[in-house]
């Protein structure tokens, strides 16, 4: 039933940002039509977070080196925050070009296995008492 993911970055400068996931990155791209890029990404995972509301929503980039990443990135000139080690994993924080920020993660808890597409589950039947 479920074959992927679709994440939206909100950005005030979207060619710059898309020009960074293209460039700087390397995310493989399609244009689906006048420069809108849409980008593949490597397998994800999603998690459910206690909230006192609704409708908030992260994205993290996952990296297995993320001293490494932050390296990388600082020879690209790409601004990156202080590595936090959390226990769980060790997380910082890249600054994009329209300014905005995306968390990178270096993650310690185990990966699930990918999802693979299947058909959509049979409704249970309501038995009549």
């Amino acid at each position: 039933m479920i074959n992927g993911a679709h994440t939206i970055i909100h950005s005030r400068k979207p060619e710059a940002d898309r020009a960074f996931l293209r460039d700087v990155l390397g995310l493989s791209h399609v244009d689906a039509g006048d420069g809108w890029l849409i980008f593949g990404l490597p397998p994800a995972e999603v998690a459910v977070h206690p909230s006192g509301s609704n409708n908030v929503h992260e994205l993290y980039f996952m990296c297995s080196d993320i001293r490494a990443f932050v390296r990388a990135m600082d020879e690209r000139g790409v601004s990156c925050g202080t590595i936090r080690d959390l226990g769980w994993g060790r997380l910082a924080q890249m600054k994009l070009p329209g300014d905005g920020r995306i968390g990178v993660y270096q993650p310690r808890h185990a990966r699930p296995r990918p999802t693979r597409p299947r058909s959509p589950a049979k409704p249970r039947s309501r038995s009549k008492r």
